[in-house]
């Protein structure tokens, strides 16, 4: 339970501040640290989202900045690519999804540095 609570509140503040969160921290360390399997962390990352994103978009429509028409047309679409992506995942070996997640933190590191 504390593991859960400290990987919530990193995934929180760093989500807040550089808008990263679910598939960076929470899947990678509830995987790691907590031992769940590659599915389960991501479903259960996904839900994690969902509640962050409710709160983060409450927090910051306090302060004037939520756009609802931009938020609307990235949003709407993300819903047919998270079906799509659950769907194509679910047919992936696991051992190829972890592969493909790792590349994707190194580019992604990669192209933060350069």
């Amino acid at each position: 339970m504390a593991r859960l609570v400290a990987i919530g509140l990193v995934a929180g503040f760093l989500g807040a501040l550089f808008g990263v969160g679910g598939g960076i921290v929470v899947v990678p360390a509830l995987i790691v640290v907590c031992g769940f399997a590659t599915r389960e962390a991501t479903a259960t990352s996904l839900t994690a989202v969902f509640i962050t994103g409710v709160a983060g978009t409450l927090t910051y429509a306090l302060h004037g900045e939520v756009k609802p028409g931009a938020a609307a047309i990235v949003g709407l679409p993300a819903i047919v690519g998270v079906i799509a992506g659950t769907a194509v995942q679910q047919r992936i070996p696991v051992r190829q999804l972890t592969y493909g997640f790792g590349v994707l933190l190194v580019a992604v590191g990669i192209r933060l540095l350069v």
